[in-house]
């Protein structure tokens, strides 16, 4: 790793662990400041990363990705009255995040491959469903993105394998735990320790998005 990487992951660490404190405890000042701090610095470290192997239309598309998620990281201090405008949001995220692994990954899936994150989709969907009432398709449609997203960048590392296709299947598979823990601890039931886990496994499953550049 560079110094900058260092420093940038090092500023994304500490204001992701504030974040965390912030929410167990509902600091909700502190989660205005260090929240989108967190993915800011996460931002940065993408827009600064030097040149790699991926073509300039993955990384315009990540960092395009990044920052709808910066816009749902805003609009999910305040859950209860956001939730919505959150998930449209991260639903852009998702298909930009798509549109970076399709410019590096063949658009066929083997099925073998994401037989996994599809069961854990529909895993997820039987739990949430009878809770989400009206929810119901806009919940889907983003469990669908998500899994397609999370399904291709697996694609990506079993197909060409390397440090960069290993990092997006990691953060991929973590955003899908991360959101799976959201969205099971607000509607169908309170997870131990749910909203720290939630937190972490986000953001280090954008690092690690970050780093796949």
């Amino acid at each position: 790793m560079t110094t900058l990487t260092i420093v940038l992951t090092a500023s994304a660490a500490v204001s992701a662990l504030i974040t965390v404190y912030a929410a167990i405890k509902d600091e909700r000042r502190l989660l205005w400041i260090f929240k989108p701090a967190a993915t800011i610095s996460i931002i940065a470290l993408a827009f600064l990363r030097p040149g790699t192997d991926s073509p300039a239309v993955y990384k315009t598309f990540m960092l395009a990705g990044l920052v709808a998620s910066l816009a749902g990281d805003v609009f999910l201090i305040q859950i209860d009255k956001y939730f919505q405008a959150g998930l449209a949001a991260f639903l852009v995220a998702q298909i930009l995040y798509i549109r970076a692994f399709l410019s590096v990954t063949p658009a066929r899936v083997d099925f073998l491959t994401v037989l996994p994150l599809l069961l854990a989709a529909l895993f997820m969907m039987a739990i949430l469903f009878p809770y989400l009432g009206k929810r119901k398709i806009p919940v889907a449609v983003y469990i669908l993105a998500l899994t397609v997203m999370a399904g291709l960048a697996a694609n990506r590392f079993a197909v060409a394998g390397g440090a960069l296709a290993l990092r997006a299947f990691g953060g991929a598979v973590l955003f899908l735990i991360s959101d799976s823990i959201l969205a099971i601890n607000k509607f169908a039931r309170k997870i131990p320790c749910g909203r720290a886990l939630n937190l972490s496994t986000y953001f280090v499953a954008q690092w690690l998005l970050a780093l796949s550049i």
